[in-house]
């Protein structure tokens, strides 16, 4: 069975033809680096706000994605309001993962701290903030990836194998 990954970048200038979207083929090629089972991508770009980025993911998770990647939106800017659009969404926050992500990305820059990456799960689907640019984000993916194939299993979601040479997903032992 084929896994379901949702990449959503949030951006005004993106979402407007303005600016080159460059986090979400970053995303997408990350995962193609990583992950070994098969697994079909879809991508959106949507302007920046706590309403468009909860209605698209209401609808990601309707549409029964497995892994819902979103990049952009997660600093202090006054228009970034991608994790409060996340949280009118999710019913199980991890706060694990914006720990780590977080914890990852300062040994390479110290504004690392104003960044509110998180994660959570919908339903079936888990959600994982992202910085907006690229080196960010595969940082971020790094840090936290070899959690993700279990939890995806825990929640009932599709299966993801990852390639043990990038990234040894964690599965215990039965």
């Amino acid at each position: 069975m084929t896994a379901r990954a949702a990449i959503v970048t949030v951006s005004d200038r993106a979402s407007r033809g303005e600016y080159e979207d460059k986090g979400g083929p970053a995303a997408e090629a990350w995962l193609g680096g990583v992950v070994t089972s098969p697994l079909s991508i879809t991508r959106d770009i949507i302007p920046d706000g706590r309403a468009s980025v909860a209605a698209t993911l209401r609808r990601l998770v309707a549409e029964g994605a497995d892994l819902i990647l979103v990049t952009g939106g997660t600093g202090p800017a006054p228009r970034d309001e991608t994790p409060e659009g996340v949280a009118d969404v999710v019913e199980k926050e991890l706060a694990g993962f914006g720990e780590e992500m977080r914890r990852a990305s300062l040994r390479e820059v110290p504004t690392a701290i104003l960044s509110r990456q998180s994660a959570g799960i919908a339903g079936k689907s888990l959600i994982i903030t992202l910085p907006g640019k690229p080196a960010a984000i595969a940082t971020c993916l790094d840090a936290v990836f070899a959690a993700v194939p279990y939890c995806l299993d825990l929640i009932g979601a599709g299966r993801i194998d990852t390639d043990p040479a990038r990234i040894k997903a964690f599965r215990p032992k039965a």
